[in-house]
C-alpha cells in the first residue's frame, strides 16, 4: 500500500498543530573564549511543537522500507574481498562536488581522521559475516570513475534504463568490468530525475542483468535532491514547508551544499545495504527478497544518541554552526545516518554519547 495517504495525514496534524501553539525560536547560545570547536547539541530541543512520536523519517523513502525489525541471514554473500567503487557520474558535475563526494569514500578506509570518523562508522558495517564467517571487507578505494556529461540515455531514467547506463560505462574502454571484486555507484546530477524519485526512493540498489550488461554486477543508484526534493532526500538540511515555525529548522550542511550533504548520507546508507545484501540474498528482514528491510533501513533518520520518533539524535556542530557526526579525510565533516549493529542488536554510530 502507498505511504502517500500516511504523508498527507503527517500533514494535516502538523499543520493543526503548528496554528495551535505559539511561535517561538530558540535563541543562540553565547560564545566564549573557552567554547569548544565541537559541542554537542540536542537538535529537537523544544517538544511542545512537535510530538515525538510522529516520526519525521516515516516517509519510507529508501529502497524497500518498511515497519518489521527481524533482521536475518539468508546464506548469501557479503562484499568480503576489498571492494573496488566504480563512479559513473551521470549528468553535468562541478570539480568541487565531485571531490567532497570522494573524499567521503576515501574516508572509509583512512583511519587518520579524527574519532568519530568515518572509517569507525564502517566498522559497525564490516561486522556482517557471510556462511563461512568472512567480514565485509575495511578495504574500500574508488577504482575508477566515468563520465556520461552527454546524458546517454536522457535526463529521464528509469529503474530499468539505469542499468544501460552502466553499460554504456562498461562498454567504454577505460572502464573495466570487475564481476569480483567491483561494485557501481551511478551517480546523477540534479536535473535528471528517477523512477519514483522523491515520491518513494532517494537512492536505490540491485544487481545488474546478464542481458542488459552482460554480467551480474552489484551497483546503486543515488540522485542529488537540491533542485527537485531537498525535503524528502536531504532532511534535515531542508525541511517541510508546513513545519516552519513548529521545530528547530533545517541544520547547516557540514560541506555547505544541502543536496551533496544530503546526497552523501544517502550513499552511506545504500553502500552498507549494498555491502550486506549485494544479491538481495544475505542480510535483510522480512520474508519477501523484492522488498527487504536492510541494515540501513532499521535506522533512517538517526544519526545520534538520543534519536528516534522525531528526534535525529545529538550531534555536533562547529563554531559556524555547520552540522556533522562523522570526520573524515582532509578535515572533511559529514551527517551520515547510522546503521543497524548486529551485536548490539540496535542502531549504532561512533558518535555515540552513551
Amino acid at each position: 500500500m502507498s505511504h502517500f495517504p500516511k504523508y498527507l495525514l503527517l500533514v494535516t496534524i502538523l499543520s493543526l498543530l503548528h496554528a495551535l501553539l505559539p511561535q517561538c525560536r530558540a535563541s543562540a547560545t553565547p560564545n566564549n573564549d573557552q567554547q569548544q570547536e565541537q559541542q554537542f547539541q540536542t537538535l529537537q530541543t523544544n517538544p511542545s511543537f512537535f510530538n515525538p512520536r510522529v516520526p519525521l523519517s516515516s516517509s519510507k523513502r529508501f529502497e524497500g522500507s518498511s515497519d518489521l525489525v527481524n533482521l536475518k541471514y539468508h546464506m548469501g554473500p557479503v562484499l568480503s574481498s576489498p571492494i573496488n567503487i566504480y563512479l559513473i557520474w551521470y549528468g553535468k558535475w562541478s570539480q568541487d562536488h565531485k571531490l567532497t563526494i570522494k573524499d567521503f569514500l576515501h574516508s572509509i578506509s583512512d583511519s587518520r581522521a579524527a574519532s568519530p570518523s568515518v572509517a569507525d562508522w564502517w566498522r559497525t558495517v564490516s561486522l556482517y559475516t557471510d556462511q563461512t564467517g568472512a567480514n565485509i571487507s575495511r578495504s574500500v578505494s574508488i577504482a575508477g570513475e566515468y563520465a556520461d556529461t552527454r546524458y546517454s540515455h536522457g535526463n529521464a531514467l528509469t529503474r530499468l534504463s539505469v542499468q544501460q547506463v552502466i553499460a554504456t560505462a562498461v562498454r567504454s574502454k577505460p572502464f573495466p568490468v570487475d564481476h569480483r571484486n567491483g561494485i557501481y555507484l551511478v551517480l546523477t546530477a540534479g536535473d535528471v530525475t528517477m523512477e519514483d524519485y522523491c515520491r518513494a526512493v532517494c537512492g536505490f540498489h540491485y544487481f545488474t542483468f546478464p542481458s542488459m550488461v552482460g554480467y551480474t554486477l552489484p551497483y546503486a543508484w543515488i540522485g542529488n535532491s537540491g533542485r527537485q526534493c531537498p525535503e524528502v532526500c536531504a532532511y534535515p538540511f531542508a525541511v517541510p514547508a508546513y513545519m516552519a515555525g513548529g521545530g528547530p529548522g533545517e541544520l547547516s550542511p557540514p560541506n555547505r551544499d544541502v543536496g551533496i550533504d544530503g546526497m552523501i548520507s544517502v550513499i552511506g546508507h545504500e553502500l552498507a545495504e549494498l555491502s550486506s545484501n549485494p544479491l538481495v540474498n544475505a542480510w535483510y528482514a522480512g520474508e519477501d527478497p523484492t522488498a527487504p528491510t536492510e541494515i540501513g533501513d532499521l535506522c533512517e533518520g538517526l544519526y545520534g544518541s538520543g534519536g528516534g520518533g522525531g528526534y535525529i539524535g545529538q550531534v555536533m556542530k562547529d563554531r559556524e554552526g555547520k552540522t556533522f557526526n562523522l570526520n573524515g579525510r582532509n578535515g572533511r565533516k559529514f551527517l551520515v545516518q547510522w546503521i543497524w549493529s548486529p551485536v548490539l542488536k540496535a542502531c549504532a554510530g561512533p558518535n555515540a554519547i552513551d
